[in-house]
Order: C-alpha cells, then sequence, then structure tokens
C-alpha cells in the first residue's frame, strides 16, 4: 500500500468522517452508558460489508475484517466516552445533553477507527490476515471498559494493537510517539483524619483535624521530593480537602482525596506503603485516629519497540520527518494499556490543535474542541499502519 493511495482514499471519506464526528459530539454519552453511541457505531459498520460484527459488552462493539490472504492478527482500539463536562463552545455541534460533552476527542477517536474501517473494508483482498476494530466503552472511569473488552475475550489471537489519541498540544499536522512508558498508573486515594472537635477559642481542649490534615499534605510531598528517586517520575497530589462547618468551630474530622501518578511498579507500591506510614505518624503523634483507602488505577502504557518503530515508519512516509515529535512520557492514565497485556502494542498522538483557530484549550476543559484536519491523519495514520504492520 503506497503512500499515495492511502492519502487518496483517506480523502475519499474524509467528509463522512467529520459528519460522523459531529454528530457523535452532538450525542455525547458518559462512561458505562453508551448504548445510543455503541448502536450507532454498529449500525454505520454493518452499511461497510465484509465485517462480522459482535457486542463484546453491553455498550461496546468489535468488527473482524479477514482477509483473503493469511497474515497475523492487527488490533485497533477507539474508545467512546464523553465526561460530565457542560460544553461552553458556540458551535452548531455542540452537545444536545446538558452536563455531557466530548471534551477529550473520543467523538474523534471513533469517527476515525469508523473511517478506518470503512476504507479497510473495501480492500479486504490485499488484507493479509485479518484486522480486528475495537469501540471501546468507559476509558474515562476506573475498573475501565478496556479490561472488560479483554476478559470478553477480544484479543484472543491478536499479535499486535495500535491506538491513538487526538492531541490538542500538537499542532494540527504534527505527529506524536513515545518509545517505552508512555503515560501513567493513575491511583486514586482517600484519607480521613478523626481528632476531637471543639470551640475554636479552646484550641487546646480539641484534637485539631485540620491542622493534623494540613500536616499530611505537606509531608506526603516529602516522598516525591526526598523518598523518590528524581529520575523516578512520580507525582502525588492532594485535589480534595474537605473539614469544618463555620469559623468558630474547630472541626474533629477532615476528609481528603487525591491522585497518584506512577511508572515504575516498584514505586508505585513504595509510595501507597510510605503515605500510609506518613498518615499513621503524623496522627499517632497528635493522638488522632485515621483510615486509609488507596486503589489502584490503569497500568502503565508502554509501548514496544517494532511495534512503535513501524509506527514511527508510517508517520515519516505519510507525513515526513518534519512532522514527528518524540514526546515525554505523559502524567496522564489510559486504559489502553489492558490490550497491551495481551499483545505488544503502541499509543501514540496525533496533533488536534490550532492556534490560528483558537483551538488550544487542554482535554477536560469546557471550551476543549479540536481542528477538524486532524481526523483526516488520523485515518491516514491506522490505514497506513495496517498496511505496514500486517506486510
Amino acid at each position: 500500500m503506497v503512500e499515495v493511495e492511502v492519502h487518496k482514499l483517506a480523502e475519499s471519506v474524509k467528509e463522512q468522517v467529520i459528519r460522523w464526528r459531529r454528530f457523535l459530539h452532538q450525542h455525547p454519552e458518559l462512561s458505562f452508558q453508551e448504548e445510543k453511541t455503541a448502536q450507532f457505531v454498529y449500525e454505520t459498520l454493518e452499511s461497510f460489508g465484509n465485517l462480522e460484527l459482535s457486542r463484546p459488552t453491553k455498550n461496546s462493539v468489535m468488527a473482524r475484517l479477514i482477509g483473503k490472504q493469511p497474515g497475523k492478527v492487527l488490533a485497533i482500539r477507539a474508545d467512546m466516552d464523553a465526561l460530565p463536562i457542560e460544553e461552553a463552545n458556540d458551535v452548531e455541534y455542540k452537545s444536545q445533553n446538558p452536563g455531557v460533552m466530548h471534551a477529550c476527542g473520543h467523538d474523534g477517536h471513533t469517527s476515525i477507527l469508523l473511517g478506518t474501517a470503512k476504507v479497510l473494508s473495501t480492500l479486504q483482498a490485499e488484507i493479509k490476515g485479518e484486522v480486528r476494530f475495537l469501540f471501546q466503552h468507559a476509558e474515562e472511569l476506573a475498573p475501565g471498559g478496556a479490561e472488560e473488552m479483554v476478559e470478553a475475550g477480544v484479543m484472543e489471537g491478536v499479535d499486535m494493537v495500535i491506538g491513538q489519541h487526538l492531541w490538542s498540544g500538537l499542532e494540527a499536522g504534527l505527529v506524536g510517539v513515545t518509545y517505552g512508558p508512555a503515560t501513567a498508573a493513575p491511583d486514586t486515594f482517600w484519607i480521613t483524619i478523626q481528632g476531637a472537635g471543639g470551640h475554636a477559642a479552646q484550641p487546646h481542649e480539641t484534637i485539631d483535624a485540620i491542622a493534623i490534615g494540613a500536616q499530611v499534605v505537606t509531608n506526603l510531598q516529602h516522598i516525591v521530593a526526598r523518598n523518590t528517586n528524581p529520575l523516578g517520575r512520580l507525582v502525588v497530589s492532594v485535589t480534595q480537602f474537605h473539614g469544618g462547618t463555620t469559623h468558630n468551630v474547630i472541626p474533629g474530622t477532615v476528609e481528603m482525596q487525591g491522585t497518584v501518578r506512577s511508572f515504575d511498579p516498584e514505586i508505585r507500591k513504595h509510595t501507597a506503603e510510605r503515605m500510609e506510614q506518613i498518615v499513621r505518624g503524623i496522627c499517632e503523634a497528635h493522638g488522632a485516629t485515621y483510615t486509609f483507602r488507596y486503589e489502584h488505577g490503569y497500568r502503565s502504557v508502554v509501548n514496544e519497540e517494532r511495534v512503535t518503530g513501524a509506527i514511527e515508519e508510517t508517520m515519516r512516509e505519510l507525513f515526513g520527518e518534519q512532522a514527528i515529535q518524540h514526546l515525554d512520557p505523559n502524567m496522564g492514565g489510559e486504559d489502553f494499556s489492558a490490550f497491551q497485556q495481551k499483545a505488544p502494542g503502541c499509543f501514540f498522538f496525533t496533533g488536534a490543535g490550532n492556534a490560528a483557530k483558537g483551538i488550544v484549550h487542554p482535554h477536560h476543559h469546557p471550551n476543549f474542541d479540536i481542528d477538524e484536519e486532524s481526523l483526516e491523519y488520523g485515518v491516514k495514520l491506522f490505514v497506513g499502519a495496517t498496511f505496514k504492520l500486517l506486510a
């Protein structure tokens, strides 16, 4: 499959992919609620022909394109869920579901994979092996839809898996790739400190949960600053702190919540243990008690060298050396990692920002949008990579 053909094939579905994206953007659904989205995807795929369709889980879709020649099995994944955000954009395709918005580009991911399936379904005779199109639910909410799809058997017999993320931090026309760890393991923690409340004018008769909690917040940062190798890449963030009801009452209880982001499994394990040690020590020193809960989120996405090399080669052939950005690992989380437990893979980034058009807002922002020119780039990458990896 020469690059000229890839460009022509992607261009042939460009307008349709944009229409799909706008329809999905207008009708977003939250994680584990993507019933209408999944049905739309299923019916759209059904119209292409040459695809074997199934519903591995209630809100996901798989399409299999079995080539006329023997070969390997490649899985390509797109996520479909939206976020609980009220859209602030004033565009014709604005979300019609109050409080729900495609603020991370998943509408674009789904449309890109639909466009890829449409193109490849017409090329069955040229396919060596099999392509599985995985339309995944619930990437945004742990335990995530990828794990459910894997448990349902979608990765059985798969040799390689790829996925992409439209990225507002990259200008449209640029593409990003990372070798090795690409996204972090995102964990969540909850801390409750139980002291003894009382009058703010008599603090000596209380066990001040706020003062104790403040020490906990400060000392948790020592895990990153003083207990972890600076090259180890770790984030510990307290993102919620709740306590108290009025100005003259010292509360007896405070509650905290936050996130830990890491790449190394040993650092991940050590951080959870060290956090509880710090909470326990501070509470014991001040006569308070505590509860500590720590939940592991998705695994870190780790890109396999050979598959990633093929993706980079595809980028170079299609867009030239000047378009390629070698990106540092991202501290965000992605459940694409669940598919990588079954087959080597690569998760890469397609530029979707455009400062000239005012498309500059970060992911998960109420003004988030994408430059729709990026959709064509996404289709080209998936089509080109398919023939590169199955060759």
